[in-house]
């Protein structure tokens, strides 16, 4: 595996690249746990560099938890880090809260200047659902309110910030309410929520980790979903849950999750593309269930490439 702890799980993950450097950016916690599903509650965002995607090097941790009270007292989860036109970089994450049982997710940021020393910018959040397009907390119906794993970045040649969230939608079969959440900023602070790009009766009850890349010239949308969390057909289909892509357009105005195409490494989940030192594009996921064990480490990279009908595929 190209990153595995001892003593640690680890699970999603983001990336920066500069310098000739790659920055992993990952959700990790102890193995003293014993049951892995308890490090949801318990992560901290841990940060390794790398020069080739395969050997990595541990160097101090990036996020925890805020002191209470605030919006992420609870859990720091997945996010994504972009580079202001000032030099500043920004790294957005998800935050949850002790008084909300961790049930309501907020969307907060902090900032570096040289990617290793991080600072919140506010205990309050940035951004949350708005109940006008997206569905609030409702245990009849699901049990968390889903805003969290935010995807920030920019159109070639536009000054304004595009962020993809995991969310869902109003309405429709609880089942199928996943949708793709959206955002826009002009400074990367002040955030106005967006309607959905997408609607929901596409077959996902969520849809996590969103990426979105143009892959060898095709715009491709990458996402996850569990097993649990799959429409009943596509469960009666035989589908395990893991990572999936689809081919968009390429300004994300008509998103059919309907044509969504499960990735062939189904072990690997909440998948990041990025590119390696020859410039192929490669995707990184930490390697989830093998033989009803939960492995919990970074995998290393996959070449890939995608095809506007089954969105990405190994090369």
């Amino acid at each position: 595996m190209s990153l595995a702890l001892v003593d640690k799980w680890i699970w999603d993950s983001w990336y920066v690249q500069a310098d000739g450097v790659t920055h992993a950016f990952y959700l990790h916690a102890s193995r003293a746990l014993g049951d892995p599903e308890r490090r949801h509650r318990h992560p901290i965002v841990g940060h390794a560099v790398s020069t080739d995607l395969v050997h990595w090097s541990v160097v101090r941790d990036a996020l925890i938890v805020s002191d209470p009270p605030a919006f992420d007292d609870g859990t720091t989860w997945t996010g994504s880090v972009v580079r202001a036109d000032d030099g500043l970089w920004w790294m957005f994450y998800t935050g949850t809260s002790l008084a909300e049982r961790y049930d309501v997710q907020r969307i907060g940021a902090a900032t570096s200047t040289d990617l290793l020393a991080w600072h919140k910018v506010s205990p309050e959040p940035l951004l949350e659902a708005a109940p006008e397009y997206y569905g609030r907390l409702d245990y009849r119906v699901w049990p968390d309110e889903a805003w969290r794993d935010p995807w920030v970045f920019r159109f070639p040649g536009e000054t304004r910030w595009q962020m993809l969230v995991t969310a869902r939608a109003t309405h429709g079969d609880p089942r199928e309410r996943g949708v793709l959440g959206h955002a826009t900023s002009d400074d990367l602070l002040h955030w106005a929520p967006q309607p959905p790009l997408s609607e929901p009766g596409q077959g996902f009850g969520q849809l996590e980790v969103f990426q979105f890349e143009v892959v060898d010239g095709v715009p491709v949308l990458l996402f996850c979903c569990g097993h649990r969390e799959l429409s009943a057909a596509r469960q009666a289909a035989g589908e395990p849950g893991g990572v999936y892509s689809v081919a968009v357009d390429a300004r994300l105005e008509r998103v059919d999750f309907s044509r969504a195409v499960l990735f062939e490494r189904t072990d690997l989940y909440a998948a990041r593309l990025l590119r390696d030192s020859a410039g192929d594009w490669v995707l990184i996921g930490f390697v989830n269930m093998v033989d009803g064990r939960f492995v919990g480490e970074l995998s290393d990279p996959v070449t890939v490439t995608a095809d506007a009908g089954r969105g990405l595929v190994i090369r």
